[in-house]
């Protein structure tokens, strides 16, 4: 049974960041603003200027009084010790932001909008450094842990990217719809196309997620410039709104549109290397005579439904997910999530 905390918005919260001293920021849609104690009591709340909705909040690693958050095409700087007006004010953007990441180091911070544009803005100089692009809406940016200089993002143009900022073009992309393990393209993905909403990486740096409209989930390894899919499993019935990996090695939750939130252990997937299934696979069919080609798709079958995903906890939430969020509250971890209503839910989670 949730929990809910109520009375800090009006409107459908849209996201939510917790920081290392448990404070929990949500934004919602109207430029609400509010900030959370563990006991679910609202501790501050800010209107933000032009009451455009509060798409991304993000606390800074270094300083956990500092919260970057975007609403509209702009991005305020607020200290959350006396939430008042914005710190620092930056409109960088020429779009809705969907998406803001501050690298561990909080030298730079990455906003994705609906143009495509990533603008990765120096924080001490307080400038655009990079302009990065997708050719469709950019729906999720994150920095890799450990890696200050390095980001993933992804979009409703189906690619999924790989970035360094010395460099102006992706060092890798790939294409859900081409990387599909069925083929190029499965009977249902031509009405339901791998639409990329949402993107999570471990804190290892090198395994990251990505959350799609097709259900899926989507595992995938980074091997120096480049990155190929682990793994990927049906998680939802309805496109994946969000996938967030647990502090635990490779832990991973996720949240749909059909309302569920789902927690999955792909540690014995990724945990180890692999070599690729597609190359394989082809190499075996290039091999194969014609007469076995058909045994061997019967057998793949029966061992991909034997070794289906299944998920360890499954939430019930009933409605479409916006955000989801992992934080410990009073000694015992929690997931947060947010939806259409203007409460946030809280679920216990029990330790992996």
């Amino acid at each position: 049974m949730a929990v809910k905390w109520i009375g800090g918005h009006s409107s459908s919260v849209l996201c939510l960041n917790a920081n290392t001293e448990g404070l929990v920021a949500s934004g919602a849609e109207r430029g609400e603003l509010t900030l959370w104690d563990g006991g679910g009591t609202p501790a501050g709340q800010l209107q933000l200027p032009k009451a455009e909705d509060v798409t991304s909040v993000v606390f800074s690693p270094q300083c956990p009084t500092r919260l970057y958050t975007s609403h509209g095409e702009a991005i305020s700087l607020l200290d959350v010790r006396s939430l008042k007006e914005p710190v620092e004010h930056f409109h960088v953007n020429e779009e809705e932001i969907n998406c803001l990441s501050v690298n561990e180091a909080d030298s730079f911070l990455a906003a994705a909008d609906d143009s495509g544009a990533i603008k990765i803005m120096d924080l001490e100089k307080k400038k655009v450094i990079r302009s990065l692009r997708h050719s469709n809406i950019c729906s999720s940016v994150v920095f890799r842990p450990q890696r200050p200089q390095s980001l993933v993002s992804c979009g409703l143009d189906m690619q999924v990217m790989l970035w360094n900022l010395q460099k102006a073009r992706p060092l890798w992309t790939t294409n859900l719809q081409e990387c599909e393990t069925d083929g190029p393209q499965s009977a249902g993905q031509f009405f339901n196309p791998p639409l990329a909403h949402s993107l999570s990486v471990a804190s290892c740096g090198n395994i990251f997620s990505c959350g799609a409209q097709d259900g899926k989930v989507r595992i995938f390894r980074v091997t120096g410039s480049r990155f190929e899919q682990e793994m990927e499993f049906q998680g939802h019935s309805l496109g994946v709104s969000q996938v967030l990996f647990m502090p635990e090695a490779y832990w991973l939750l996720t949240g749909g549109n059909d309302g569920k939130v789902l927690l999955w252990d792909v540690s014995s997937d990724v945990g180890k290397p692999q070599k690729s299934p597609a190359k394989s696979l082809q190499r075996r069919k290039a091999q194969a005579p014609a007469s076995t080609r058909k045994s061997e798709k019967l057998t793949k079958v029966a061992a991909d439904e034997r070794d289906k995903m299944l998920p360890k906890l499954t939430i019930e939430h009933g409605e479409k997910v916006n955000w989801i969020l992992c934080t410990e509250i009073k000694g015992s971890k929690r997931v947060l999530v947010a939806d259409q209503s203007s409460s946030i839910s809280l679920y216990l989670l029990p330790g992996p």
